[in-house]
């Protein structure tokens, strides 16, 4: 099964080159603990949160200093920049790294950073599937013209043409049903998370899109990757209590961003994402260990992964190692080190 680690948050309090070293920090720690991938996060305008804002740059440099670890976006945010661009610069990479890319695409469930950039939210749906079928076309290195709903142009080339062939891996983020059962219409490898959904609803989401992908006649079974909290703690008291105050900050600020959202055009019924975030930001911590989280000491979490792993079909772990960024450094690595050499190994 895959092992991946998720980067995205800011610590409070840190600088940003500060925020870049422990950032680099953590790749050199996931691939000398055998990781088999390092996945970025884009967040755009909210300088207290991420200064990820450019993922394919990040992962440029973490192509540079590593040898044997992927490198990937969780997501890239199509709609946001020009899909030709994209192509260009994601097959760079994809040389840059001879073909340890991997390309995870979405359209974001906040609209803030389409605000501030004049593309309306409520388009996002629609940008995003125009855009992929231009990088997916771009990709095959041959001359080709397009005239859609959102961008026009005549005889583009786009080089260099991707190191892997035909193209890096694309893995597509879901957050809502509609989402999940496009993503199997597609025929695409999926991302999942626990931020908008707890266990139970995504378990319902993943039935949604292996419908759509038989359906649809995709060949073999598609792909599930999680992006999950996980904590490892030497006692079972410390991994509960450690990460408590982290975790709990987490939710409370997804329920704000959640919010924002409400009511907007491309973002689902207004009645139920209103209801989501109002669950969101009262959550229980007991709710929170069982629906949303792996915490526990290192036999704790081979029980709590095996299960959760059988019970969604996954393929894949992406360990969130600090949401909210309020765990200890010290400690955020240790829990590292503990899932790398006493749980990763129960999966191999």
């Amino acid at each position: 099964m895959h092992f991946g680690v998720f980067i995205e948050e800011l610590r409070p309090g840190v600088g940003e080159a500060d925020a870049f070293r422990e950032s680099f920090e953590t790749v050199d720690a996931a691939e000398a603990l055998g990781f088999d991938c390092v996945w970025l996060g884009e967040i755009h305008f909210n300088p207290a949160r991420s200064v990820l804002s450019s993922p394919i740059a990040m992962a440029t440099a973490i192509a540079a200093r590593t040898k044997r670890i992927r490198v990937g976006t969780a997501v890239q945010v199509l709609p946001l920049n020009h899909p030709l661009r994209i192509a260009e610069d994601v097959a760079t990479v994809d040389h840059l790294s001879t073909g340890r890319f991997e390309f995870g695409i979405g359209r974001s469930g906040a609209p803030r950073a389409y605000d501030v950039l004049g593309i309306p939210y409520g388009e996002s749906q629609a940008r995003f599937r125009e855009a992929l079928a231009i990088i997916k076309e771009a990709w095959k290195g041959r001359p080709f013209s397009h005239e859609g709903t959102f961008y026009r142009f005549e005889n583009a080339v786009v080089a260099p043409r991707p190191y892997q062939k035909p193209h890096p891996p694309i893995r597509m983020a879901a957050n809502t049903p509609e989402t999940f059962s496009l993503v199997g219409e597609l025929g695409l490898a999926l991302f999942a998370g626990l931020r908008d959904l707890d266990i139970p609803e995504l378990r319902e989401c993943l039935q949604l899109y292996r419908r759509a992908w038989r359906e649809a006649g995709h060949p073999g079974q598609p792909s599930v990757y999680l992006r999950i909290p996980v904590y490892a703690g030497l006692t079972a008291a410390g991994a509960l209590e450690e990460p408590r105050e982290s975790i709990t900050a987490f939710f409370r600020r997804q329920a704000d961003l959640m919010k924002t959202s409400v009511g907007r055009a491309g973002a689902g019924p207004a009645d139920r994402r209103a209801a989501k975030a109002e669950r969101l930001g009262n959550l229980p911590y007991e709710e929170v260990l069982r629906t949303r989280v792996a915490f526990g000491t290192a036999a704790q979490l081979i029980t709590r992964l095996t299960e959760i792993r059988d019970d969604l079909g996954l393929d894949g772990i992406v360990v969130e190692p600090n949401p909210a960024g309020l765990i200890p450094t010290e400690y955020a690595a240790r829990s590292l080190g503990i899932v790398a050499r006493d749980v990763m190994p129960a999966f191999k």
